[in-house]
This record gives structure tokens, sequence and C-alpha cells, in this order.
């Protein structure tokens, strides 16, 4: 039974539906319950995960074990159930290493279809990498950065060279937590790990993954992410070490502190690894194994360290789902921090036409003050501007009374793929004070943010304050906005109709003072002839 990508007919663009996508790996079966829209964005309903071990006992002889089988089966039957329950009308199923790699993969895929009611396509592992990439630089902001993703499963590896926008190198190696323990490990081996078993893994690792790492060294890697659950935990016992010893925890961790923790979790025997900080108890027989990947990939690519991801090819399947869409082209020309804001938006039923035009104005206002050297703010801050002029009015989706801090709240608790923290704290926080009262010290959301992120606050809600009040009556009234200056302080906002413009006059006049309190100069206001 040959393994298959995922089918390429396009998805109907019209009507909400909801999917559900199974993943089903060698050591555990994910469900991710997604509810699409019309307007391609999407929110995730349900997720659901249990540990199968479905490649347990199965890489000595290439055949997935009765019982194995039969977990997983019950699981995936509960999963789609589950599914079916809150209105999917599809469930789309992948399986990956361990089923690929089983002589016996056509007795489990016809097991899943009378067990279950699924039909399951079990993918190559190139697709596999591929799955990969979109779900974890969906979930990054990667630029134009060329990045190492570096994914661990049960039974194989994907390492994948991309950056925000396309992948370059695709690759699979038959190298899994799983697999290795099985082939170094007896069932009754549960001592401290020794240094030369340790290296013997390290060789093993090497010598399987020669070719592709003279393909990987071809590559400028600017940044390496780590993904999956041995990775997470990993990087979850090593940041609790390092917050142990007094020292700041990071969402990178480096080579020398990965070494660290692989030498302590192989100095300890099963039962004492178990009871490790941080460590899935459940993954403690395999995690030495998973650890000798990724250190070895990092030693011999010489990656200084790593970030982590918690995405993967779950997350991977609704990105490809919307791509194959009738209008897929369109949607795929935003980035996916963009895309992430878009779909938010849209969940919230937000005045799209009215957004888009305040974004527009204020990096109008944005650019013609950096011309003028009002600002120093560059184009990290205006990409910002424009995400939060786009999402300053979702708040009132729940209630236009205090929806300000309705949008405040959402922007701050709806994961927004591809942001950091500090990313989604300023733009909320501008958001939060883009009409009525000019943020101060006295406002807990404000004063709670660094020196730096305080001034960018202020530079981008001065001018969301006006664009915003530029659109007041929605009707799109003023066609452009730009400063000009007046004299060595004072500076002229030129303000060019699309129509009767008398309500937004009235409103940006409103705005004049904090403008003078942010930068220092007074503003003044004319509307200038269209003609």
């Amino acid at each position: 039974m040959p393994t298959a990508p995922l089918p390429e007919t396009p998805v109907a663009a019209t009507g909400e539906h909801s999917v559900g996508f199974l993943d089903i790996g060698t050591n555990s079966i994910r469900l991710l319950l997604v509810r699409f829209y019309p307007n391609h964005s999407f929110a995730v309903l349900t997720e659901q995960k249990e540990t199968v071990r479905l490649g347990e006992g199965e890489f000595r002889k290439n055949r997935l074990q009765p019982e194995a089988m039969r977990r997983a089966s019950l699981v995936c039957a509960k999963f789609a159930e589950i599914a079916r329950s809150r209105g999917a009308d599809r469930i789309i199923a992948v399986a990956t290493s361990a089923t690929r790699d089983a002589e016996n993969r056509a007795v489990f895929v016809r097991h899943l279809r009378r067990i279950a009611g699924i039909d399951v396509r079990v993918i190559s592992g190139k697709e596999e990498a591929r799955l990969i990439y979109l779900g974890v630089s969906s979930g990054a902001n990667l630029g134009s950065r060329q990045t190492l993703f570096i994914d661990i499963g049960g039974g194989s590896t994907e390492t994948i060279i991309g950056d925000q926008t396309q992948y370059r190198f695709l690759d699979s190696l038959k190298l899994g937590a799983i697999r290795l323990t099985s082939m170094f490990f007896r069932r009754d081996d549960t001592g401290p790990v020794s240094a030369k078993k340790y290296a013997r893994l390290q060789r093993y690792v090497r010598t399987r993954s020669v070719r592709t790492l003279q393909r990987l060294r071809t590559f400028p890697i600017e940044q390496a992410i780590a993904s999956s659950g041995t990775a997470c935990n990993l990087a979850e016992i090593t940041m609790r070490m390092i917050s142990k010893r007094g020292l700041q925890k990071g969402d990178f961790i480096t080579r020398a502190q990965l070494r660290e923790t692989v030498k302590m979790l192989c100095g300890m025997p099963l039962e004492r690894r178990r009871e490790v900080p941080g460590i899935n108890p459940e993954r403690a027989d395999i995690i030495v194994a998973g650890a000798a990947v990724l250190e070895t990939l990092l030693e011999e690519l010489n990656v200084p360290g790593f970030q982590l991801s918690e995405r993967g090819l779950r997350e991977g399947l609704p990105i490809d789902w919307l791509q194959r869409s009738d209008d897929a082209p369109l949607f795929q020309l935003v980035s996916f921090r963009e895309r992430s804001v878009l779909e938010l938006g849209r969940r919230c039923n937000f005045d799209e036409t009215h957004a888009r035009h305040v974004a527009s104005l204020a990096w109008q206002l944005f650019d013609s003050a950096r011309e003028l050297g009002i600002h120093q703010a560059g184009d990290w801050e205006r990409e910002l501007l424009e995400h939060a002029a786009l999402l300053h009015d979702i708040g009132g989706f729940l209630s236009y009374s205090q929806h300000r801090v309705h949008s405040y709240y959402f922007i701050r608790n709806a994961d927004l793929l591809g942001f950091d923290q500090t990313e989604l704290t300023i733009i909320a926080t501008t958001v939060l004070f883009h009409h009525k009262a000019f943020p101060r010290m006295k406002h807990p959301e404000y004063a709670m943010l660094d020196k730096a992120a305080r001034e960018t606050v202020k530079v981008l809600c001065s001018f969301l304050r006006i664009a915003e009040s530029l659109d007041r009556s929605h009707l799109q009234s003023v066609a452009r906005a730009r400063f000009r200056p007046i004299d060595s302080k004072a500076v002229l906002l030129e303000l060019t109709p699309a129509r009767d413009c008398h309500l937004e006059l009235w409103e940006v006049r409103n705005h004049a003072k904090s403008f003078e309190k942010a930068f220092e100069r007074p503003l003044q206001i004319r509307v200038i002839d269209p003609s």
C-alpha cells in the first residue's frame, strides 16, 4: 500500500463547515476540530490528545502489534465520535511513520475504517515534513530568516529548511524516540544510561543522517525551531533547571543547557526520571533516545541552540485545507501574521472596510511623521500599528460599551499566530487607548510595560486615535491624511476629503492635545480642496 499525499481536490469556499483533523502518530493520536467560515477565518472548537504507543514493539519486525492497533482504533473511534457529535461534516485522518513503515499497514487501515468509520491516508515522510512546516511556520514570526525545523516524533524525525513564506528543503529520517528506544534498550533496561550507551546512540544518529546533514550544511541556517513532545519536554525540564539556579528563563535553549539536561536524565534510573520537574512521566522511557537525535543534529550542524514550538503536523492540516480552497491564492497573498489578525477580526464580525481604511490612514500618518522626524519608530512598529488598526473595534462583538477593554482582552488571549507576547501586549495596549483616555502611568495596563514598550504604545496610539477619528462615520469620508511642517516646531495635519467630513474634522480636533503631549509639537488641522 503506497504512501499518498493529501487529495488535491479543491474545497468549496462557500458556507460554514466543520472538519475534524486526526493525526495518527507513532506515540500519540491528536484531534483538532475546526470550524471554517466563508471569509477564510477559522476557529478551533476542541483539541484532544491520547498517548497510544502505536509503534510499540513494531520496529524490530516492521509490524504493528495487535494490542497497539486495538488501542489506536478505540481512540480514533472516540475522537471521530467527538468530532461528529459537534457537527463535523468531514474527518481528515493521516497516519505517519509507524503506519507507513509497517508491513501490515493495510490491515490497520481497514481496521480503522471498520471500527472508527474513517478513511486514513498514510502519508510519506516528505509530506509529513511539509505539513509540519505549515503548522510550525504559521505560528512563528520568521520573516526572511532561513530556519531549520526539527520535529522529533516516535518513529521519525523530520527536518525542514524554510522561512515565513516557503520551504526549501524537506526530509524525513527513520530516527524517532520510540524507534531508537526499541533498538537500544531492552524492556527491563530501567537503570541509568551510561555515557558509552548514549555515545552509541549519537553515533547511530550521525550514521543514519549523514546524507541529510550534507544537504542541510549547504544552507545558511540563521535559527532553529524544535517541535514535538520530546522537544517540549526537554525545553520545559531545562527551563525548570535554569529557574532553580536563579537564572532567568528565556525562549531559547542553548546546546550547553540541553547537554546539562541530557546528562542529568542519563544519570537517573527510569523511576527517578519520571519524577523530574517538567517531564511527562509517560515519555520518561523514550526521552533519552529523543534527546540524542536533537542534540546530535544541533552539534553536527553547529547550531548554537533552538527555540521551541508546540505546534506541528496537526496544526498544519487546517492550513493545508485552507490553501486548497477555491480562492486560496487571494488569501495566500497576506503573511501568516496578517492572516491570523484577519481571522480574529472576522470571527468577531468586524467592519473590515472601516478597519482597513483606518489602517491605511494610520500608515499615512506614521510615514509622513517619520519623514518629518517626529518619531524614530521603524518598520516593526509600523506593522504593529497596522494590526492594532485592523483589530481596534473587535470588542464590539461582545458589547459596544467598553469595547476598547473587550478588544484588549481578545487580543491578549486570542493566541494570534506568529506573534510573541511583547508584540501582542503592545498591540492590545495600543487598541485599549485608541479613544478617550491617553495612556498614563496611572493605567495599570500601560504601567506594566517596560520603558521601550511604553514609548512604542504612546507613538502608535497617537496615530491610531487620529486615524480612527478620521473615519468616525465609517463612510471613508477622508481619503488621505498626512503631516506637513509649519515651522521648526508646529505641525500641520492636512486632510484630503472624499465627501463631507465635518464629523471627522470635529472629532480629530479632540486629539490635538494628546498629539502635543506625545511629540511635544503643537498640531494644526486643515482640509484641502481635493480638486
